[in-house]
């Protein structure tokens, strides 16, 4: 099973980009109305020029509320001033704290957990062996209860498999029927990032596209990258 933290943030524009949206937004500007916000400033300011003109009726304020558009605008900028948002780069990215959901927020991050497989201990995605009567979503499923328990949310994509990596087993323990496995990828989404309440069973690492070459062996790397979108 391939599980995924879907991006928090988005991702630091290029500078084409930022071109592009400061020339997007200069259009945007030049070409819009007036908000309700503008048409009100505009009105009182009106009135606060016929009343230095001595022109301005004091019948005209009756009734009408004391706070200025003008007023509301210092207001909003004093909030602004006080504004402090949250860091893009956080602790777990500071300590490279590959256990940490709370790091590369704006990219996917894959779950792999340390399984031993014969006499190697490998980081691999989650996976179990089929048990007959199952579906292969089903055996994905379990894969996931196995290792992170029955209290975390995902959802899982689609009821057939994104992808397939197929192995021959050491010539030692090869028999006529049994040559080799093979291996089937489902993906699913983490829901929640919360994972307080999951009852891990294994050694966990949560990485990027870019550092599953750290973890696994090449040829099972190439089909995991096949099936794997990181934009």
């Amino acid at each position: 099973m391939c599980l995924l933290r879907l991006p928090r943030i988005t991702q630091p524009l290029e500078k084409e980009e930022e071109e592009v949206a400061a020339l997007m937004e200069q259009i945007e500007l030049e070409k819009s109305l007036y908000s309700d916000h503008e048409m009100r400033k505009l009105e009182e300011e009106e009135q606060l020029k016929r009343k230095m003109e001595s022109s301005y009726e004091e019948d005209e304020a009756h009734g009408k509320t004391v706070i200025m558009a003008q007023d509301l605008e210092e207001k909003w900028e004093q909030k602004f001033l006080h504004f402090k948002p949250a860091p893009r780069i956080t602790d777990a990215d500071k300590s490279n704290d590959r256990t940490s959901l709370n790091r590369k927020l704006d990219s996917n991050l894959m779950l792999l957990v340390k399984q031993k497989i014969g006499n190697q201990e490998l980081w691999l995605l989650p996976q179990v062996e089929w048990q007959p009567g199952e579906t292969l979503r089903s055996t994905a499923e379990r894969a996931m209860t196995t290792f992170l328990g029955d209290r975390i949310q995902v959802k899982v994509l689609g009821n057939a498999p994104y992808g397939i990596y197929k192995y021959k087993f050491p010539r030692a323990i090869r028999t006529e029927n049994n040559v080799g496995a093979k291996v089937f990828f489902f993906k699913a989404f983490l829901q929640s990032s919360d994972l307080s309440q999951a009852e891990l069973k294994a050694d966990c690492l949560w990485v990027t596209k870019k550092e599953l070459g750290d973890y696994l062996k090449s040829e099972y790397l190439k089909k995991v990258n096949r099936f794997l979108l990181d934009l």
